[in-house]
C-alpha cells in the first residue's frame, strides 16, 4: 500500500495507490483505486507500506468524480503474507 487520501471540495472520498511489484527490481506498476466506506479506509491504513491484497468492483460510466476518481471501488482489504 502506498497512499491513501480524503480527496474532494464538495463531495469527500478516499483515494489511493497501490505500488504492485511482480519481480523483485523490476519497476512498480501503480494500480489507483477509490474507497467508499470508511470503515475499508481506516483498515487501508492500518495497513500502510505493508503487502496486502484487496478485493475491488470496477464500475465503469459512473456520472460524476463525486462517487470517486477512479473505476476501481474497493470492498475490503487484507494483509498478505
Amino acid at each position: 500500500m502506498q497512499k491513501l487520501a480524503q480527496r474532494g471540495w464538495l463531495c469527500k472520498t478516499n483515494e489511493g495507490d497501490l505500488a504492485m511489484v511482480n519481480i523483485a527490481g523490476q519497476q512498480a506498476e501503480i494500480f489507483h483505486f477509490t474507497v467508499r466506506d470508511d470503515a475499508v479506509a481506516k483498515k487501508i491504513e492500518t495497513f500502510a507500506g505493508h503487502k496486502v491484497a484487496i478485493q475491488y468492483e470496477e464500475h465503469r460510466g459512473i456520472p460524476s468524480s463525486c462517487f470517486g476518481d477512479t473505476t476501481s471501488f474497493v470492498v475490503d482489504v487484507s494483509k498478505a503474507e
